[in-house]
C-alpha cells in the first residue's frame, strides 16, 4: 500500500517518573452512542498519561481525514489481495450497517478517545495491527466454504434471496447443460439424442455456420468496436454502448458467415466439415443448456426459498439492544459463533489481535504509564488476561507480517495436475516421433485459444487494451501453472492506470445499502467504482483462461487431429510415446 496525505501519528508523551504503570481496559461497541459518552466521561474522571485506541496507523490516517491507501501495482501479484479486499469488504460493510441501523458512524468511540485525550492533554498511542496484515492472515485461514459463505454473504447484501437463487440456479444449469453436452453424453454413448433429429448436412452447416458467426462477432464488436457511447444516449438508455457493441457484431458475424455458407465460399479454417461439426455442437450444445436451464432454475427456486428464510432469521437479530453488545454474556456469545463459524479466522481475527494490542499496552504499562485502553468488547477479556500473565504473550513475530495460505488444496491439487498433463501430453508426442510442425500447431492453437479467451474476458469486464492483452499473452503459460493466474497480470497493468483505494469499499457500501435500486442499476453503478471494476476484471480474466484449457482437448484436439490420422490415431501416438519413454527407461536401468 501506498500513503498519500497521511495525518501525523500520534506520540505517546514523555514516560513519566514512575517505575511501573497500569493499564485500564474499556470495552465499547463501535456503533453505540452509549459507548461513545461512556469514553468520553472515562478519560475525564481517570486522567490517564496515554488513551490506546484499537488503531492503526492507516485507520488513524483516514479517520483523521487523511487520503485513503491506494493498492499498489506489486501488491496484486502476492495473489490474493483482490480476495482480501473482499473480506475487508465484508467486514466493513456488516459494521456500516450496524452504523446505519443506530445512527452513528462506524469507530465512533475510538474517534471519542482521541478527542478526549486530546481535550484532557492526555497522549494517544495506536496499539492494534495494520488492518491489511489482519485481512490477509485472516482470508488465508479460511477455508474454501468459508470464503463463499462470505462472498454470498455480499451477494445477499445486493439483491433480496430469491433473485440469488434463481440466478445461481440458472447459471449452474447452464454450465451443467454444457458438461453434460461436452463430456457426460459422448461417454454413455447418448450425444446423438441432444441432436435432436436433425443430421442433414445442408442444415448442419447452416446452424454451425451462424454459431460460428455469431461467437467471432460478439468477440470482435466486444473488443473492436468503439464505444458507441453516443448512439447509446440516442436510445435513451435503451441500450447500452456494450449492447450496441455486441449487437453489431453479431449482425456482421452472423450474416458474414451464413454469406459463405450459402456461397460455398469456406475460408481458412472455416470449411463445411467444420461448419457440419458446429451446428452438431451448437444444436447439442443448445438442448443441454435449455434442459440444464429448466433443472437449475427449478433448483434455484428451492435455494431461494431457503435463503430468503435464512434471511429472515437474520433479521431477528437485528432486534438486539445495541448497548448490550458491550455485555459480557452477549460478546462471549457472538465470539463463540463466530469460532463456530471458522475456528482459524477467528484466530487471525480476534485473539492473534488481543495478543498483538496486550504486547504493546504491557510496553507502554512497562514504560510507567497510566494507560486507558478503548478497545472493542470482544477483545477485552482477551487483552486483560494476556495483561495478567504477560510472559505468556505470544512473541511480536509471530503475529506480524503476512501469513501462508494452507499447503493443501483441491484446487491447487487440480492445477498441478493440469501441469502434469500438459507436459506429459507434449513429452509423449515428441517420444512418439510426431511431426515437428504438428507440434508447433498444437502449441501454437493452445496459445491463441487460451489467449483469446483470457483476453476476451478481460474486454468484458472493462480492461483496458493493453491490460487485457497482457492477461492473454500470459495465459497459455498461467493455465498450466497453478501458482500463476493471468488475472494477476492484466491487473498489475490496469492498476497503473486505473487507481483503487480503499475509500471504493465504502462507496460499495453506499451501493449495496441502497435497497430501492433495481439490480441492473446496483451493478451498473458497482462496474463504475474502480476497485469491483479491478476484482471483475481479474476474476473474469482468469475464468478465461479456465474455460480454455478444460475445452480445448474437446474443440482444438479435434479439429487439429485429423493431420496425424484422428483422435484414435492421435491416442496411437501418445501411447507409442509411453511405450518408447519405458523401453528407453528400461535401457538406461
Amino acid at each position: 500500500m501506498s500513503d498519500a496525505g497521511e495525518a501525523d501519528v500520534p506520540e505517546p508523551p514523555e514516560p513519566p517518573d514512575r517505575e511501573r504503570g497500569s493499564v485500564q481496559v474499556l470495552g465499547t461497541a463501535h456503533v453505540s452512542q452509549a459507548s461513545v459518552d461512556e469514553v468520553r466521561e472515562t478519560v475525564e474522571e481517570e486522567d490517564p498519561d496515554v488513551v490506546a485506541v484499537e488503531l492503526d496507523e492507516g485507520r488513524y490516517n483516514q479517520m483523521q481525514g487523511g487520503t485513503p491507501d491506494d493498492i499498489e501495482a506489486e501488491d496484486l501479484l502476492s495473489g490474493n489481495t483482490v480476495f482480501q479486499f473482499l473480506a475487508y469488504w465484508m467486514l466493513s460493510y456488516v459494521q456500516s450497517r450496524l452504523g446505519e441501523q443506530f445512527d452513528i458512524e462506524p469507530g465512533a468511540d475510538m474517534r471519542a478517545g482521541i478527542e478526549a485525550a486530546e481535550a484532557n492533554g492526555s497522549g494517544v498511542a495506536l496499539v492494534d495491527r495494520d488492518i491489511q496484515v489482519t485481512i490477509q492472515r485472516f482470508w488465508s485461514r479460511l477455508s474454501f466454504t468459508e470464503k463463499l459463505k462470505m462472498v454470498g454473504g455480499l451477494a445477499l447484501g445486493v439483491t433480496d434471496p430469491r433473485t440469488i437463487g434463481l440466478t445461481f440456479g440458472a447459471v449452474a444449469g447452464v454450465l451443467l447443460g454444457l458438461l453434460t453436452t461436452a463430456f457426460i453424453a459422448p461417454m454413455l454413448g447418448v450425444g446423438d439424442i441432444l441432436q435432436l433429429g436433425v443430421t442433414d448436412p445442408t442444415t448442419l452447416q447452416y446452424v454451425g455456420g451462424a454459431a460460428i458467426g455469431a461467437l467471432a462477432g460478439a468477440f470482435v464488436g466486444l473488443v473492436a468496436f468503439p464505444s458507441f457511447d453516443g448512439a447509446a444516449r440516442r436510445t435513451g438508455g435503451a441500450l447500452s454502448g456494450f449492447s450496441i457493441r455486441v449487437l453489431a457484431g453479431l449482425v456482421l458475424g452472423i450474416g458474414g458467415c451464413l454469406a459463405l455458407v450459402v456461397t460455398g465460399t469456406f475460408v481458412g479454417p472455416l470449411s463445411a466439415s467444420t461448419a457440419e461439426s458446429a451446428g452438431v455442437y451448437a444444436i447439442r450444445g443448445a438442448a443441454g443448456m435449455l434442459a440444464g436451464l429448466g433443472v437449475g432454475v427449478a433448483i434455484g427456486a428451492v435455494l431461494g426459498i431457503v435463503l430468503d428464510a435464512a434471511g429472515a432469521d437474520v433479521e431477528e437479530v437485528d432486534e438486539i439492544d445495541i448497548e448490550e453488545l458491550t455485555d459480557g454474556d452477549v460478546v462471549t456469545a457472538m465470539m463463540e459463533e463466530f469460532r463456530q463459524f471458522s475456528p482459524q479466522g477467528a484466530n487471525a481475527l480476534i485473539d492473534e489481535r488481543d495478543a498483538y494490542i496486550a504486547h504493546n499496552l504491557h510496553q507502554l504499562r512497562e514504560q510507567g504509564y497510566d494507560v486507558l485502553a478503548v478497545v472493542g468488547a470482544g477483545h477485552r477479556a482477551g487483552i486483560e488476561r494476556h495483561l495478567e500473565n504477560p510472559k505468556a504473550i505470544p512473541a511480536m513475530e509471530s503475529l506480524s507480517g503476512t501469513a501462508s495460505g494452507r499447503r493443501f488444496s483441491p484446487l491447487k491439487l487440480v492445477g498441478y495436475l493440469v501441469t502434469v498433463g500438459f507436459l506429459a501430453f507434449f513429452f509423449l508426442l515428441i517420444m512418439a516421433g510426431v511431426r515437428n510442425t504438428f507440434l508447433l500447431k498444437l502449441f501454437g492453437a493452445w496459445f491463441l485459444f487460451n489467449g483469446l479467451f483470457a483476453f476476451g474476458l478481460a474486454r468484458l469486464a472493462g480492461a483496458r487494451w493493453l491490460s487485457a492483452g497482457v492477461g492473454g499473452a500470459v495465459a497459455w503459460l498461467t493455465s498450466i501453472n497453478p501458482l500463476l493466474a493471468p488475472g494477476w497480470f492484466t491487473g498489475y497493468v490496469e492498476l497503473k492506470y486505473r487507481p483503487v483505494n480503499v475509500r471504493d469499499i465504502q462507496t460499495l457500501n453506499e451501493i449495496v445499502d441502497d435497497t430501492e435500486r433495481p439490480i441492473e442499476e446496483a451493478l451498473s453503478a458497482m462496474f463504475d467504482v474502480p476497485l469491483f471494476r479491478l476484482i471483475m476484471i481479474v476474476a473474469l480474466t482468469n475464468i478465461g483462461s479456465i474455460i480454455a484449457t478444460f475445452l480445448f482437448p474437446f474443440v482444438i484436439l479435434p479439429w487439429l487431429a485429423p493431420e496425424i490420422g484422428g483422435v484414435d490415431a492421435l491416442m496411437g501416438e501418445l501411447i507409442r510415446g509411453a511405450e518408447n519413454s519405458l523401453e528407453l527407461l528400461r535401457r538406461f536401468l
